[in-house]
């Protein structure tokens, strides 16, 4: 049997390992003629890596490759349905537990640990994996049992194609994104319907009650039991109080009290619509013990380059909010901090509009837009227009500059009290790898300048 790993990331070197131990004839076919692949296994690389698919029996495909792609390679759309199956799929087919599956257009990671840590500190055994770092096949090597638990980050890469769903399935906020991909928003939400599409009766549908996408698409689960959460805007009362809802500064599940905004240690709402998602999914599995939330929430304060404090300088504060790469994350990094605050905004073009960015700039107490990158330009273009974009102060940087320019531009502006803040709405990659990358270099930069 022969069998081609469509991209060679690192799902697809997690499912060439899987598929060799399984005995396939593997071939590696890779737009990047520079990949180096073990001993022993083909290559099919540059313009053609996808000629003659049909000579092939099983197709992987990995996240980044768009299945539209393989089907006009294949250009037989019934030999494609057949053939083409993916990392994800694959473990689904195989997994003997139960899989908590959780997506959205962000929080995805946050909620997935929080979700992880919970059932782990009720005494669970939980394997954590997806699109937050381990590849799913990769999990197996852990000697899953049925009496554990998966939880899967699953991003829209993966789910675009799914043809099963997780037994509990979380969708969180969904927003604009990743337009650069799609051939169209509409294609985004579906890609996330998969999630719910496949669910059978017994199973759990959690969606945000606040976020229409979210609401929509859950209506595609068969499951019977649908939970929403419920984070109203402040001073306002929840309207779904059947669910997860915050009341006051109470979270609660139906009538129990499970614990307070005071246990959150993560900053921003959105982390309180996380929270809200992962008492949905854990609720029920870990016997109501309160206890286990509170603990986990007291001691959890996220994950890198998500509002991450970096350093307070001269009473300055330094945010890296990397991982945020759109304008609806960017508008929540801003609505976390009640200071005065610098943004540093812009990067590499994903097709998204930037106006309610700009919209939400301007009603926020931000004194100065450093702009960078490719996005940058566009993005002052439009605060100027804007209606009192003309009173903020900003600054130009384009993709030569060095992060400890950007910073130096930034902190030239500072004064007590003020936040820095690393929340670009854009991808990195017009001047860095990646929005690691981009938020490493950010803490170096700071530590470089506390040091002066």
């Amino acid at each position: 049997m022969k069998a081609a790993i469509i991209g060679y990331g690192e799902q697809g070197r997690s499912s060439l390992e899987y598929w060799q131990k399984k005995g396939y004839e593997i071939t590696v076919c890779d737009q990047n003629p520079q990949i180096e692949v073990p001993p022993g296994v083909s290559t099919q690389v540059g313009v053609t890596y996808l000629h003659d698919l049909s000579d092939f029996d099983l197709i992987v495909r990995s996240p980044s490759v768009h299945p539209s792609v393989l089907y006009d390679a294949l250009q037989d759309h019934q030999e494609a349905k057949e053939k083409i199956t993916s990392n994800t799929n694959e473990f689904f087919n195989v997994c003997p537990a139960p899989i908590i599956g959780v997506t959205g257009t962000k929080g995805k990671g946050t909620t997935s640990t929080l979700i992880a840590k919970i059932l782990e500190k009720s005494g669970k055994k939980v394997h954590l994996g997806g699109n937050i770092g381990t590849p799913p096949l990769d999990l197996l090597k852990q000697a899953i049992s049925p009496d554990d638990i998966v939880v899967l980050e699953l991003a829209n890469f993966q789910l675009i194609d799914m043809k099963s769903s997780p037994k509990i399935a979380v969708c969180l906020m969904i927003t604009e994104e990743h337009l650069d991909w799609h051939n169209n928003f509409f294609e985004y939400i579906d890609s996330k319907r998969q999630i719910f599409k496949h669910q059978d009766h017994d199973n759990i549908a959690i969606y945000n009650a606040n976020n229409v996408y979210s609401t929509e698409i859950a209506s595609s689960s068969r499951a019977h039991n649908k939970i929403s959460y419920d984070v109203p805007a402040e001073d306002k009362a929840p309207e779904n109080t059947e669910g997860v809802y915050l009341d006051g500064h109470h979270i609660k599940f139906g009538e129990h009290k499970v614990c307070s905004t005071k246990d959150i240690k993560l900053p921003g709402r959105h982390n309180i619509e996380n929270v809200c998602a992962a008492i949905a999914a854990t609720w029920d599995l870990i016997g109501h013990n309160k206890h286990a939330v509170k603990k986990v929430l007291k001691n959890f304060t996220g994950l890198p380059h998500r509002l991450e404090k970096v350093a307070e300088i001269n009473d300055v504060t330094f945010i890296d909010d990397s991982f945020g790469t759109n304008p609806a994350t960017a508008i929540v990094a801003l609505r976390s901090f009640r200071q005065p605050k610098i943004i540093i905004v812009g990067g590499s073009e994903k097709g998204i509009s930037y106006q309610p960015l700009v919209d939400e700039i301007v009603k926020q107490n931000v004194k100065h837009v450093v702009a960078i990158g490719e996005t940058g330009p566009a993005i002052l273009e439009l605060l100027k227009n804007a209606p009192g974009g003309n009173i903020i102060t900003h600054t130009s940087l384009n993709a030569t500059k060095t992060m400890d320019e950007i910073i130096s531009s930034a902190t030239e502006k500072a004064t007590n009290g003020d936040v820095i803040l690393l929340s670009t709405a854009s991808a990195s990659f017009d001047m860095f790898k990646d929005y690691k990358d981009r938020g490493d270099q950010f803490k170096v930069a700071v530590k470089r300048l506390a040091q002066q």
